[in-house]
């Protein structure tokens, strides 16, 4: 498929199927918060951050479980500073990531928008979100998209010591580890654009070349409208930039369609963060 043949197919599958998956997102509730740590977290048993991966899923009696497809781990970007904020602007690519955090229905709703345009996202999970939804995790990867991770409470990382912080970022890492085999490709700091040298050099050391930042901020958590969500980016957006966005917000999901169509009107491709700087 040449890449004109492509673009008519991603918006004839974004105008076809929109209608159906943001039914279901817009009325559904919306739980996530930028500014506020999610407080119904459910205790999970701790497993060593070395500890394998387990396969999931079910099988008829007698015969293996499927082994589910391998997750990537961080990756060392040479050339790329400690923290990340945009790839290269000679290309025409993009990245979108969510903060993995809300309601479930909102986050398939937004994945399955993604997949219909044949579009690959970063997401980077909060640990007490998939303790509370451990198949997210999976789903996220079987999509095709990058998993990272967000820390483990969304509390402000960079207000807290060092112990603490490590706690944050280690706490996630072993959730992710015991779901996909993987401490995910990416970290980020949670309620912070930027980390701070500490919080940089803590990733490091559990094991996260990088700190992904962000050029672009949706403002999606500030609930604006789609309208708003759409024009925020649009006016912002360009040659590798890495964009902020969020589960958990309708506004976000209704915004998608019309979001990726402007990508691609552009001549712009939507990738994983791992795609934008390889």
């Amino acid at each position: 498929m040449n890449a004109s043949e492509a673009s008519v197919h991603r918006r004839s599958a974004l105008r076809a199927g929109a209608g159906a998956a943001l039914t279901g997102a817009l009325a559904a509730g919306c739980t996530d918060g930028h500014g506020a740590a999610d407080t119904s977290t459910k205790t999970s048993a701790e497993t060593p951050a070395d500890a394998p991966g387990q396969a999931t899923g079910k099988s008829d009696a007698g015969a293996r479980p499927p082994v589910p497809r391998p997750a990537p781990t961080p990756t060392r970007f040479p050339g790329q500073p400690v923290q990340i904020e945009h790839g290269p602007r000679s290309r025409p690519r993009v990245a979108l990531t969510f903060h993995g955090q809300g309601d479930p229905a909102i986050a398939r709703a937004v994945l399955a928008e993604a997949e219909r345009a044949h579009v690959r996202i970063t997401v980077l999970a909060v640990g007490s979100w998939l303790d509370e939804h451990p198949d997210m995790a999976r789903r996220i990867l079987d999509g095709g998209h990058d998993l990272g991770n967000h820390t483990q409470s969304h509390v402000d990382i960079s207000a807290m010591g060092e112990a603490a912080a490590y706690s944050e970022i280690t706490g996630c890492a072993q959730r992710l580890r015991r779901l996909t085999g993987s401490i995910g490709t990416w970290f980020r700091p949670s309620r912070s654009r930027h980390a701070t040298p500490l919080v940089q050099r803590l990733a490091r050391r559990a094991g996260y070349p990088h700190v992904l930042s962000y050029d672009v901020d949706s403002l999606d958590f500030t609930s604006p409208g789609a309208a708003a969500v759409t024009r925020k980016i649009a006016g912002e957006i360009r040659n590798g930039s890495v964009v902020s966005l969020h589960f958990g917000y309708a506004d976000t999901v209704a915004a998608l369609p019309v979001l990726l169509t402007e990508i691609d009107r552009r001549q712009l491709r939507a990738v994983t963060t791992t795609e934008l700087l390889t």
